[in-house]
């Protein structure tokens, strides 16, 4: 019985001084408010870079994709590419290549 005593009092005197520590907290409140304040200038700040920010990148990302720009088809025929040592199981070519100029005579079998 003593020790559930001992228990209890140990906890009313953490408890007291958690509650010391929040009230010491809560009695600055200018400080607060300088922090309330400064936290509503941030977040004013980045509402407005969002608001700049979102519509350049739309605009740009448009403007991007709607200009026509060729792309370029021919690949050099450099002797180091398509180096073929066996046969591929879906023929002579790649397995996406668009163009294959070895199909193109038809298969052999």
């Amino acid at each position: 019985m003593q020790a559930a005593r001992h228990a209890a009092k140990q906890l009313a005197q953490r408890g007291a001084i958690r509650l010391k520590s929040v009230r010491g907290m809560a009695s600055d409140a200018s400080s607060e408010k300088a922090h309330m304040d400064e936290a509503l200038k941030e977040m004013s700040k980045w509402r407005t870079v969002t608001y700049v920010a979102v519509p350049t990148c739309i605009a740009v990302a448009a403007w991007d994709l709607t200009h026509i720009h060729e792309h370029h088809e021919e690949v050099p025929d450099y002797p180091y590419m398509r180096i073929r040592t066996k046969e591929f199981p879906w023929g002579p070519c790649g397995l996406f290549e668009m163009h294959c100029p070895d199909a193109e005579g038809g298969e052999e079998e």
